[in-house]
């Protein structure tokens, strides 16, 4: 597991443009730049193709939220030039196997994404054989505006696995010192950057927040 935690920047927006723009304006601040899978579904792979060229430094995540043929999607993605891809733990078995299978060969990274399992903890269990490269313990935008968070899941999920962990849903500035307590691998910001009237001095607090903890 990584000792720093890792900013990330969930790019949700739907066009390049806007991505790149934001990814502009933070990255002096952020090491991951990520795909978000609206960006993905209305651009396709040249906004990673992009990126990449853009930011050669950064690392790039795919957020493909793959179900199924996991080998073709996550080639589909590193060829373009992404270092990490998703899966979704509601998934099936042979699918996290294909991906991480081409995960190995193509020496890139895959994330399980916890979204919609309902047991997450007897999940995460299961995936001690698999080794996926992050678990990603998130709380989806609908069920944000619902009043949902990841907290509850991150406090439990931290305390029983020892895989890197990426957490993502609604995370502001000030929620940082708290997150922190549970060390980590990535944390996911989206709507508090990308909304917010400085994109810039946002990432700056929370990178800074990031390293005080």
């Amino acid at each position: 597991m990584r000792d720093v935690t890792l900013l990330q920047v969930a790019l949700d927006c739907i066009t390049s443009e806007e991505a790149l723009q934001v990814s502009q304006q933070v990255k002096e601040y952020v090491d991951i730049l990520e795909v978000g899978t609206p960006l993905l579904k209305s651009e396709g792979r040249k906004v990673i193709k992009l990126l990449r060229e853009r930011f050669p430094d950064k690392l790039i995540f795919a957020d493909t939220k793959t179900m199924d043929i996991g080998d073709l999607e996550a080639r589909i993605v590193f060829e373009a030039g992404a270092d990490i891809m998703s899966v979704c733990g509601v998934a099936s078995r042979e699918t996290l196997e294909a991906a991480l299978s081409q995960a190995k060969v193509s020496h890139k990274q895959v994330l399980v994404d916890l979204i919609g399992v309902q047991d997450k903890l007897q999940y995460v269990g299961r995936l001690r054989w698999m080794k996926p490269d992050f678990i990603g313990v998130q709380t989806g935008i609908d069920e944000q505006r619902k009043g949902k968070s990841p907290y509850q899941d991150l406090e439990v999920i931290s305390q029983a696995i020892s895989f890197p962990i990426a957490v993502a849903g609604g995370i502001r500035p000030d929620d940082i010192p708290y997150v922190m307590m549970f060390r980590p691998a990535i944390i996911v910001v989206g709507g508090s950057i990308t909304r917010a009237e400085n994109p810039q001095a946002v990432a700056k607090i929370i990178k800074e927040e990031i390293s005080k903890s």
